[in-house]
């Protein structure tokens, strides 16, 4: 899950507007049927149709427990979250989706998309035991027009996009480095890459989105056509519709891009003096006299690594006169320093640890056995230097050498800072409404092999990296929030609700649910009326 050179970056009522014809969920029908006593009394006497006879009803491709690859199917990426679909639904059309979601409903069955498959929480999976999983695998379409907008299919993963638009047209897309994560959940949860600061979330590149939703309508959801929709799915996608089809903004690929590395030796003996470096780390990000938007910038650290990385939307002698002397003043000297010019392709390939980015359309096998939480520090209240030190004594005493927490890393990516066009959107524009965070920190606890039991200490160990870093900083009055692209099974409906969007973007998110989705036909153990 990470790399050695470039670490992965590896989720109030208002008036809505709802389709033609839908009335809390349910369509109108041009005229009304009236059942007559005949007809329901015959209709008493047979059995009830099953979800298996809706489905097949509908032609709905399926696989039931009892097909033979129902569990190769069923198996999701977290390997420690492992649930049982009550049915998986393997669409090739909108038609399919949109039967397989009305039959969900009728037979009051819970269900969620999968895309890549990826979520954290094996949400993709349900969340529980139980749910119908529509499997969008077959919806691999890639095209770029002339206006520089991609037609992406919500099956495509990220590496093939870029392989797609870049060879089509020349395109670049901001996005996450790992090649084989799915554009849906990804895109519709933020999606945030090292040219993010440059261009965006991923989630920013929406201008249009193909969806279904509860009651089985098709609708083309942009800023003009259903703007609740527009609203609620670029934020939270997964409880109000499957995206079957993403509309994005492309930018002119870029001839050439800076990939840059330290690596800094001894970190993980003196708290203080880690902390010191980490506080000038912070202190060059904020420095808008030598950073803006083409920076991009995290740092990495696993109790035996410490680095710094990034890319440069400017020029190598740029990188080298100007930003990295500022960057590496009086910082221990690096232990490897890696710094070069790629082409876009090449950069991307790099980021995602030389990865290909051409990954499978079928068959996609990658897993791993984990529990990662996260933080989202806000951009009024930097980490002060005792947040640091705590941090750091914390992962000294606990995450170096300890085998019974297991391997773990924390990831730290830099969102804020001077001219960062994550911080630009206004926060009230979408539901992903953090727009104002300086890091997002990812803490990551795993096996290192997917046949080894997950430790039951790794949790309370990643439970303690979250803390420590946080504790004393929120003693003055600061607020934290969470990343929903790396979404935490550990919290509660509330605590989810409160971390990932504040009571203000959750309150308008519960009205908009209540209208197209009363029902709760898409469900996952945090969604919003829960």
């Amino acid at each position: 899950m990470f790399s050695s050179v470039f670490p992965f970056l590896a989720c109030a009522a208002t008036v809505l507007s709802v389709p033609h014809g839908q009335r809390d969920g349910v369509i109108d029908s041009p005229s009304s049927h009236h059942v007559s006593p005949h007809e329901d009394m015959a209709s008493n006497k047979r059995a009830p149709p099953t979800l298996a006879d809706c489905l097949s009803a509908g032609n709905v491709p399926v696989r039931f427990a009892s097909s033979n690859d129902f569990s190769t199917l069923a198996q999701p990426y977290n390997l420690r979250l492992a649930y049982r679909p009550a049915v998986i639904v393997l669409p090739t059309t909108t038609e399919h989706v949109s039967n397989a979601v009305v039959c969900a409903g009728k037979n009051n069955v819970k269900l969620q998309a999968k895309s890549g498959g990826h979520s954290y929480a094996s949400f993709s999976s349900g969340g529980q035991d139980g749910s119908m999983i529509i499997d969008l695998e077959s919806f691999q379409h890639v095209s770029v027009d002339v206006t520089g907008v991609a037609t992406v299919g919500t099956g495509v993963r990220l590496g093939n996009i870029a392989l797609g638009i870049y060879n089509e047209a020349k395109r670049a897309l901001p996005h996450g480095t790992c090649p084989g994560v799915g554009i849906g959940g990804h895109a519709t949860h933020g999606g945030f890459g090292y040219s993010s600061r440059a261009w965006g979330l991923t989630l920013d590149t929406i201008v249009a989105m193909d969806t279904v939703l509860a009651n089985g309508t098709l609708v083309h959801v942009s800023e003009n056509e259903y703007p609740d929709l527009w609203y609620a799915l670029r934020g939270d996608a997964s409880d109000f519709g499957i995206v079957t089809t993403f509309y994005l903004q492309t930018q002119p690929a870029p001839d050439a891009v800076v990939n840059w590395q330290y690596s800094l030796p001894d970190m993980f003996h003196d708290a203080l003096a880690s902390a010191v470096v980490f506080q000038h780390i912070q202190e060059f990000a904020l420095n808008a006299s030598l950073v803006d938007r083409k920076l991009g910038l995290g740092v990495y650290l696993d109790g035996n690594t410490f680095s710094v990385s990034g890319t440069y939307f400017g020029d190598l002698d740029t990188f080298n006169s100007k930003l990295a002397p500022e960057l590496l003043r009086g910082l221990p000297t690096p232990s490897s320093t890696k710094v070069q010019s790629l082409s876009w392709l090449d950069s991307l390939v790099a980021l995602a640890n030389n990865q290909p980015l051409q990954q499978p359309t079928t068959g996609y096998n990658a897993h791993d056995n984990f529990f990662a939480k996260s933080v989202v520090t806000p951009s009024s209240n930097p980490l002060t230097a005792d947040a640091l030190n705590n941090y750091f004594q914390y992962i000294i005493q606990n995450g170096v050498n300890n085998a019974s927490n297991g391997p773990w890393f924390s990831i730290v990516n830099l969102y804020g800072g001077p001219d960062s066009q994550i911080n630009a959107v206004p926060s009230s524009s979408a539901a992903y409404s953090d727009r104002s965070a300086l890091w997002v920190v990812q803490h990551y606890g795993y096996t290192g092999s997917t046949n080894t039991p997950f430790p039951v200490a790794s949790i309370d160990f990643i439970d303690g990296l979250n803390e420590a870093l946080t504790e004393l900083m929120i003693r003055e009055g600061v607020a934290f929030g969470a990343y929903q692209n790396y979404v935490d099974p550990s919290l509660s409906a509330q605590q989810a609700h409160e971390l990932y969007y504040g009571r203000e973007t959750y309150e308008r998110l519960l009205a908009i649910k209540n209208a197209v989705d009363s029902q709760r036909v898409f469900w996952n153990p945090q969604s919003v009326g829960n």
